[in-house]
């Protein structure tokens, strides 16, 4: 039998409405308010920014299990990309962020059991790490600040033309384990607070060393990981205990 269509409530739809108008606001005013001292600005990225940034993933949750979201996804860059060529700045960026969620809903789908999902979990921080540090973002980040600042998701600041931002595989990450969640019967809740808390921390960690970033997917794992241990423990036992045993 089919998986019935998923879809979105109409106080869900009204608030992710109201929710991507208010993101895309901020991000075309933010730069004509009066500058604040950078740890003013740390507090609104990591308390307010992030939070509401992601709670877009959280809204569009009910989409995961849904048909074609990797064209749904395309499709969403796609409209990205002309608000892009249109010089609408703030609806491109709030455009990429649902569709790298789109993206990251689709790719839990490819996961067949939740072993392979924590086995991503696991993966994923030495690899970004290693990217940061040593590979591809560090080349692109250094070498090509440009490319950069046009696919990740930027985070204004007030009064200022710099912005906060965050990767695309932060996003479609955060919304792979997020779907992850729904799908093996997981902590919805929980794991949305701790990625998000743990993304801001992160962040907090960069103004208080003096640091000029820090791997972003190290936070997200530990956020997924942390509020479901005991249930990824028992599931992981379950699959490898034979069948017919107590």
């Amino acid at each position: 039998m089919g998986r019935a269509p998923s879809v979105l409530t109409p106080v869900r739809v009204g608030a992710l409405a109201a929710l991507l108008v208010g993101l895309a606001a901020w991000d075309a005013f933010a730069g004509h308010l009066p500058a604040v001292h950078d740890r003013w600005d740390i507090a609104i990225v990591a308390v307010l920014l992030f939070p509401a940034t992601f709670l877009v993933v959280w809204l569009l949750l009910p989409l995961s299990t849904a048909r074609l979201l990797l064209p749904a996804s395309l499709a969403t860059g796609g409209l990205a990309a002309l608000l892009d060529l249109a010089g609408l700045e703030a609806g491109f960026n709030v455009t990429k962020v649902v569709a790298f969620a789109l993206f990251g809903f689709w790719f839990v789908q490819m996961l067949e059991a939740l072993s392979w999902v924590v086995l991503v979990a696991a993966v994923i921080p030495l690899v970004d790490v290693a990217s940061v540090y040593r590979g591809p973002t560090k080349v692109v980040v250094e070498e090509e600040p440009g490319v950069f600042e046009r696919i990740a998701v930027s985070f204004s600041l007030p009064g200022e033309e710099g912005a906060a931002r965050l990767g695309p595989p932060d996003v479609i990450f955060f919304a792979l384990f997020l779907a992850s969640t729904a799908r093996f019967g997981l902590r919805k809740g929980a794991t949305w607070v701790g990625m998000t808390a743990a993304l801001s921390a992160t962040l907090v960690a960069t103004y208080v060393f003096d640091l000029s970033g820090l791997p972003a997917l190290p936070a997200i794992s530990l956020g997924f990981i942390v509020p479901n241990c005991d249930l990824l423990w028992r599931a992981l036992q379950a699959r490898g205990r034979p069948a017919g045993d107590p």
